[in-house]
């Protein structure tokens, strides 16, 4: 972003833009950036005076959708540029995704636009579990109208959902807290909540909360812990290990690149004998040699991950050897 053009559009912010400069900004005289351009001509399209608000109107017929979408990643995005792109440019490409991922969007706002929302859109919306949970009317217009997968649905379903049962509680929270006077504290914290609660306890709690809330009955109180920003890289490395969680759980872990880049993760991942075939079979090539031979010996792993390791641990040793 030049700093000319971010002057400008500070100018028509504060409201300090004279007739002559709405006019140049309509008529493309004044020097902009797309996304400030965007933004500015949304602004007048709302002009007082008529005449530039159907200039502006008929200007930004001619911008690119990515001017749109860029200006809306802002963190600053105005509620007017909000406002105007979700009634009047839903149906442009990536538009529809920029609006829905803005934290500002409304429900009102999300569904002009949930039907135009791509697969990376959706998920993207899916990663938010901290603001989904606390507007359900979100929640409400999506199941109504995004291309959800059946997944997706599940989960969105799940955030309406009330407290666990008690043995299920008593079950996650037993494997998670040995010090009995902490479970039962624990336990009586997490007896009336509901999903939504659970859910914003698993991004925002401690780690207690989070090692019981991983093995939750609902998945999407699951994917909330794993979108804790306070989640530590031993907690994963745990998580990877445990043959309780169930396979979508080790998935996730598997297919985030944060979690990833800990070899760890990854070493515990593929001795995990809950671990996804096609998951494991993946990450054996980020399997350092020494591992390769130990996962020859693991009887607790699927018999095609320990010949494919073996046959690595050879072929690396044979180059190795000719090396």
């Amino acid at each position: 972003m030049s700093a000319e053009s971010s002057a400008i559009r500070d100018e028509f912010r504060a409201g300090r833009a004279s007739m002559e400069r709405k006019v140049a900004a309509c008529t493309g005289a004044l020097s902009l950036d797309p996304a400030d351009r965007a933004e500015i001509l949304t602004l007048l399209a709302a002009d007082s005076d008529r005449r530039i608000a159907e200039r502006a109107q008929n200007a930004l017929l001619s911008l690119a959708p990515a001017a749109f979408a860029e200006a809306l990643t802002r963190p600053d995005a105005p509620a007017h540029l909000l406002a105007y792109c979700a009634e009047h440019f839903a149906d442009k490409p990536a538009v529809a995704d920029a609006v829905a991922a803005n934290p500002n969007c409304t429900a009102l706002q999300l569904g002009h636009v949930a039907r135009y929302l791509s697969v990376t859109g959706v998920q993207a919306i899916m990663d938010d579990l901290d603001r989904l949970s606390q507007h359900l009317d979100l929640v409400a217009v999506l199941l109504g109208s995004a291309p959800l997968s059946a997944e997706q649905r599940h989960q969105l379903h799940e955030l309406s959902l009330g407290p666990a049962s008690q043995q299920e509680l008593e079950d996650a929270v037993n494997d998670a807290e040995p010090d009995l006077q902490k479970r039962q504290s624990l336990l009586q914290r997490l007896a009336q909540m509901r999903v939504t609660e659970r859910v914003q306890l698993a991004v925002k709690g401690g780690r207690e909360e989070r090692v019981a809330l991983i093995r939750d009955s609902c998945k999407v109180v699951q994917r909330a812990v794993l979108q804790s920003s306070k989640l530590t890289d031993r907690e994963v490395e745990s998580f990877a290990s445990m043959t309780s969680l169930n396979d979508e759980v080790l998935r996730i872990i598997a297919t985030r690149r944060n979690f990833r880049k800990n070899y760890t993760v990854v070493r515990n991942l593929v001795n995990n004998s809950k671990t996804p075939l096609d998951v494991s079979l993946n990450l054996l090539k980020s399997i350092q040699t020494p591992d390769l031979k130990l996962l020859e010996k693991n009887k607790n792993i699927p018999e095609t991950l320990r010949s494919t390791a073996a046959k690595m641990f050879r072929q690396r040793s044979q180059t190795r050897g000719h090396g």
